[in-house]
């Protein structure tokens, strides 16, 4: 490496220029290579190799380097198949910087943390947004489709009840429609279900890496089939220069904000995928009432009809209203840790501060500690608005990612209490079969009031469960924002001072 010792970085680049006889650069941020030319490189052997073409024009190459001309030119007319080449000579601190600069990558930071590979890797996780809606969509239109069986079936109950009854003389006109609207019905129904029966297998995991306020990267690997994510470790010295907000430069604060975003967009993809785990209960347990309606209807026509020739039928209507009981509680015994995850995870994140207070702390709560800079946003009237522009979009954006992330909290606690409220129904629904039968047959043995009675208990222990879901998550609620009364907005202009910028307030603003 080029690297003359003892002399100022000034007294450096004036020997180098006079050794060699080529023009010398210092970094700057003016100074980069194309990255559409360097992107089929391979930064790390360029690194390696000390050199970096900035220019390539009319078959001529303008090559900066950190080592002396002859020991890289060989390898830059073999890697660029061009013979003229221009050198431009700098020292290594510097050329490294515009090496990592021409990448779009602050000092020290690995190619993954260019805005543009975080842009794709935001791009990702949107996708995997996306699909985790689509299965929550196709999973609301299964319990749709359940809670119509369930009304099919009260149609069919209605018919046979009128048959075994009166038999198929004068209500033969009442019975048979009630039977086939009610059987046509539950077909329909079941056709919207069986697709979203098979979503259960096919969900993501919901694990996600831990943020570290920009100091790690988040890429995305896989991505020819399905990406998932992975967090490099920590840049050394990354936490020193956040920390020193103020003497960024525009771009590099825009670099910082890129990777707050793409964690943002994590954090919301995580919680999408718990809501949709969460989504998955839900369904199991409607179809677990589904099956509750099927079995208490084969029991209570047999207890009704105890020498009925329809046996079989109603034992038939008994063992699948088991089966969907079963099966529904499986899905709700998979997707039950995922509340609990998700609650975890909105406590935690709510006790972190908004991006925006932590670059710019109020003076309440950074009275003396912070100086009067990084009280208020450092804009001056004397600072030029595109500068400002820039780099305050960037900062707005990552606001209102901040703000996305608070209302998917929100919107996952409350599917939490959705979630714990479906509990209490289908545990009430239970209960109230158990009471059901207990009343109708007092006399029957008691192998049968023991059945009746752990309906009983069972279905209350399933309610219990419900508010132990329900009510940490409307207490969680209330203290999220979006749910108070009355919302106070800053509305930034970059282009003039903070004490210039307008408000606005939404009243009685619920998510």
């Amino acid at each position: 490496m080029i690297d003359p010792i003892g002399l100022s970085k000034h007294e450096q680049l004036q020997s180098l220029a006079t050794k060699y006889g080529c023009p010398v650069l210092e970094y700057s941020e003016k100074v980069s290579a194309p990255y559409l030319m360097i992107v089929h490189f391979d930064a790390d052997t360029l690194k390696q190799e000390g050199w970096l073409p900035l220019l390539i024009k009319d078959g001529r190459a303008k090559v900066l380097t950190c080592r002396a001309p002859d020991d890289v030119a060989a390898q830059a007319r073999q890697t660029l198949g061009i013979e003229e080449l221009d050198f431009v000579l700098t020292l290594p601190l510097d050329f490294i910087r515009v090496l990592e600069h021409s990448y779009d990558l602050n000092p020290r930071f690995p190619l993954p943390a260019g805005r543009t590979p975080l842009a794709q890797v935001r791009t990702y996780l949107a996708g995997r947004r996306s699909l985790l809606a689509h299965y929550r969509t196709m999973m609301a239109k299964s319990r749709t489709g359940l809670a119509s069986i369930r009304t099919s079936l009260s149609f069919i109950a209605i018919a046979l009840l009128f048959v075994r009854t009166f038999g198929m003389g004068d209500f033969i006109l009442l019975e048979l429609p009630l039977f086939f609207v009610g059987a046509w019905i539950g077909i329909d129904s079941l056709r919207r279900y069986l697709p979203a029966r098979r979503i259960k297998s096919r969900l993501p995991s919901c694990a996600a890496t831990t943020p570290t306020n920009g100091t790690t990267v988040l890429m995305a690997e896989n991505q020819e089939h399905f990406p998932f994510f992975k967090r490099l470790p920590e840049v050394p010295g990354a936490a020193a220069l956040r920390a020193g907000w103020n003497k960024l430069t525009p771009l590099m604060r825009r670099r910082y904000l890129a990777s707050d975003r793409t964690d943002m967009a994590e954090e919301r993809t995580t919680l999408a995928c718990l809501r949709t785990r969460m989504a998955t209960v839900r369904t199991g347990l409607a179809f677990t009432r589904t099956g509750l309606a099927f079995f208490s209807l084969g029991f209570g026509l047999m207890r009704a009809f105890p020498n009925s020739p329809w046996q079989i039928f109603d034992i038939s209507l008994m063992v699948a209203g088991v089966l969907m009981v079963l099966e529904g509680f499986f899905w709700y015994s998979k997707g039950r840790t995922a509340g609990v995850q998700g609650l975890n995870s909105v406590e935690k994140a709510s006790k972190l501060g908004t991006i925006w207070d932590f670059f710019f702390p109020h003076t309440e709560t950074c009275p003396e500690l912070c100086p009067p800079s990084l009280r208020v946003p450092p804009v001056r009237r004397s600072h030029a608005p595109g500068v400002w522009a820039t780099t305050g979009l960037a900062l707005e954006r990552t606001v209102l990612a901040d703000r996305r992330n608070v209302m998917g909290r929100l919107r996952t606690v409350m599917a939490r209490s959705r979630t714990g409220m479906a509990f209490i129904r289908t545990g009430l629904s239970i209960s109230l079969i158990g009471i059901g039968f207990y009343i109708s047959s007092p006399a029957t043995s008691w192998i049968c009031h023991l059945f009746d009675l752990s309906l009983i208990f069972g279905g209350l222990a399933l309610v219990v469960d419900g508010f132990y879901w329900t009510i940490p998550a409307e207490r969680k609620r209330t203290e999220l924002p979006y749910c108070f009364a009355d919302i106070e907005i800053m509305l930034p202009d970059y282009g003039v001072p903070s004490r210039s910028w307008q408000k606005v307030v939404f009243h009685r603003a619920v998510d």
